[in-house]
């Protein structure tokens, strides 16, 4: 099988790509190479890779700036996927794309179902939006994850800026009104391989059936207060040294941003367990082993660096 992998230099791509290595050939192609801020180039592009499989985590993700910068945020998160999804309808070849919580507004406390009405608060939401309904109207064999509170051992994410942050300063104030579930990149990638490679045969077939939108977070729910907590008493009781003494909980009007986030986060995980006979670990579980990959295997310093 060959496979095409978008944005293995990010968090999910990059978990991804290893365990995507077992089921075939994997193409990653570099950013120019296929080049999403670019939608007219796409099909092109795909007709060189003959790809059997595409997945494309690639994303724009800076949601504060793409409210400054809307066309390339929907160039990358709509206009390309809709580029792709269009080569994939035509050619009966597999997708699978990531959403995001964004696409809904936040209300209520209930999870949100996959057919919930959305309702994106901000330009990236929107985006994200339109690049899910247009994948569903080319037609094509789909599955499109939709993840929330996305995060790392490695790149630029909520983990690392309060481990970082925990380091230099006394308090931290982190939002106490937003509600959803952490979720680790490798989690993300264990999912979804396993998805692949259980299916190898048949992709396009078990997207017929079992496709379209599912919901793939970690169980579980906490706020980004409780998140920042977990992973400094995580940091601690593997014996890093933190500066920070008092974590206290501020709301989200204390804390403005240029993008609205959505309160309410939470989604329902119901359908990825009875379409695909699979769940992620808690959202602590998945912490607790993101922090061993920080500390343990890479050493002390790993953290210290960030400080730099």
């Amino acid at each position: 099988m060959r496979i095409l992998l978008t944005g293995t230099s990010g968090q999910v791509g990059g978990a991804l790509r290893p365990l995507l290595d077992k089921g075939g050939t994997v193409i990653a192609p570099s950013r120019s190479a296929f080049d999403l801020s670019k939608p007219e180039t796409l099909a092109g592009a795909l007709d060189g890779f003959k790809p059997d499989l595409i997945v494309n985590p690639a994303a724009y993700t800076a949601v504060d700036r793409a409210e400054d910068e809307r066309e390339l945020a929907f160039l990358i998160n709509a206009k390309a996927p809709a580029a792709i999804a269009e080569w994939s309808a035509r050619h009966r070849v597999p997708l699978i794309h990531f959403s995001t919580d964004y696409v809904f507004d936040g209300s209520g406390n209930k999870p949100w179902r996959e057919d919930s009405p959305a309702g994106p608060l901000s330009v990236y939401g929107g985006s994200k939006l339109a690049g899910d309904l247009a994948i569903q109207a080319a037609g094509g064999p789909h599955l499109i994850a939709r993840t929330s509170w996305v995060y790392a051992a490695t790149g630029a994410n909520f983990l690392r800026t309060i481990a970082r942050l925990a380091g230099e300063r006394e308090e931290l104030r982190i939002v106490a009104d937003q509600t959803g579930a952490p979720t680790t990149a490798s989690a993300i990638a264990s999912v979804i391989s396993n998805i692949v490679l259980s299916n190898a045969s048949n992709v396009s077939g078990l997207f017929a059936r079992h496709g379209g939108v599912v919901n793939l977070t970690c169980a579980g729910e906490t706020s980004w207060h409780g998140f920042a907590t977990a992973i400094v008493d995580g940091l601690k009781s593997r014996g890093v040294k933190l500066l920070v003494e008092r974590i206290t909980p501020i709301a989200t009007a204390d804390f403005p941003t240029k993008a609205k986030r959505p309160g309410n986060s939470r989604l329902d995980l119901s359908q990825l367990r009875d379409r695909f006979g699979l769940a992620l670990p808690t959202w602590q579980e998945a912490l607790s082993a993101e922090l061993d990959s920080l500390v343990t295997r890479q050493g002390e310093q790993a953290v210290l660096a960030m400080r730099a």
